[in-house]
């Protein structure tokens, strides 16, 4: 399983980087291989807010529809458009080029630690 130590985690399978007031979210390696072959994503408008915990948009695979979360509220400053012709990219690079959108935010999340994440997906298995 590929957990980079860089990164904080949810619950929920959402991965989090920090630089300074922008925080860029993207869903785990963990998460797209469970949904196998994703075919579409539904992003949020640029400009939108969102509160910690709200979906902001939806991940669709040849398996289930799955909605996403983020882990802290802010305002949404950039959304990766490339995923709407080619949502592929989450399951290819799920924690680079997949990355789904950025936010403004001012928040501190409680985010699990890449130690912390993977407990939860053994205990999930």
């Amino acid at each position: 399983m590929n957990v980079p130590d860089d990164l904080k985690y949810t619950k929920s399978h959402e991965w989090v980087r920090t630089e300074g007031d922008t925080a860029t979210i993207g869903i785990t390696d963990h998460a797209q291989d469970e949904l196998g072959d994703i075919v579409f994503v539904e992003l949020p408008e640029e400009g939108a807010t969102f509160d910690a915990g709200e979906s902001f948009g939806s991940v669709e695979s040849v398996k289930a529809v799955s909605d996403l979360y983020t882990p802290l509220g802010g305002e949404v400053v950039e959304v990766n458009s490339a995923l709407e012709d080619a949502p592929e990219k989450i399951n290819e690079d799920p924690y680079g080029e997949g990355w789904i959108v950025k936010l403004r935010t001012s928040e501190e999340a409680e985010l699990l630690s890449p130690e912390e994440y993977e407990k939860v997906v053994e205990e999930e298995s």
